[in-house]
């Protein structure tokens, strides 16, 4: 289904109402193929779940492992995370699947083109066999029907189909321009639309680096977002561009 129909909703709300109150292991697990995707999951989740006093954490990369492992033992109900920090915690004894009964693969063909499969196999090992599994992808390549068939039981699939491309209130443009002319191109569209935040997508990491710092002389409040930034510094920007500190996200 596309982006802003509910997805999370659709996976999160049975969880929480299937929760034992008062167990300290881990009954629901969501694997998601970034730390961003994390984050906002687990957001989600915690506040579908405050009337039920539901226990929330997030775990991937670039956190402290001693905060992760002090929130575990002093019990939580539902862990989201990415697979390599999740089989960490699993290898260093501190993270018991042997209680969970929802299982939820987030962005499954993500996860899979970003090779986490063997990973994901590994996690999928530490669970009950008795469990309910929820895989949720945008495309069926056949490396996810073939992971559906073995880990989901007589599975019953849900396919939604698109009515547009895109969610209503987004309009599409595109313009055809030399190499050497985007930026000048891209600072008029500043120029004349009303932009009050932006995100701009580039290729590698070293030309969003550059492409902010250009923007930036030329007097608009942008910032890189990418894989060299620490995930505490990421985190950062990430609230900036919130709060409508900086207006561009490179």
């Amino acid at each position: 289904a596309q982006t802003g129909t509910g997805k999370t909703a659709a996976f999160a709300l049975p969880m929480l109402q299937n929760l034992i109150p008062d167990q300290r292991q881990v009954q629901g697990l969501v694997l998601t193929p970034t730390r961003e995707l994390a984050m906002q999951v687990a957001s989600a989740v915690y506040e579908f779940g405050q009337h039920r006093q539901a226990r929330v954490l997030a775990v991937y990369g670039g956190q402290s492992y001693s905060r992760q492992i002090t929130r575990l033992k002093k019990g939580i109900d539902i862990v989201i995370g990415t697979p390599g920090r999740m089989l960490d915690l699993i290898r260093q004894k501190v993270l018991d699947l042997s209680a969970v009964h929802t299982v939820v693969l987030d962005e499954a063909d993500e996860m899979l083109s970003m090779g986490f499969i063997e990973d994901i196999q590994a996690i999928l090992d530490e669970t009950p066999t008795r469990r309910q599994t929820a895989l949720f992808s945008a495309t069926m390549p056949s490396e996810i029907r073939r992971l559906a068939s073995q880990y989901l039981n007589d599975p019953f699939s849900v396919a939604i189909q698109r009515e547009q491309m895109t969610v209503a209130g987004i309009e599409q443009r595109y313009y055809l321009v030399n190499a050497q002319d985007k930026t000048a191109a891209l600072t008029r569209l500043f120029e004349v639309e009303p932009i009050t935040r932006a995100l701009i997508f580039t290729r590698t990491r070293v030309s969003s680096g550059d492409l902010a710092n250009e923007l930036t002389t030329r007097g608009f409040a942008a910032e890189v977002l990418n894989g060299d930034l620490a995930q505490d510094a990421r985190e950062r920007v990430l609230n900036r561009f919130r709060q409508a500190q900086i207006k561009v996200l490179v």
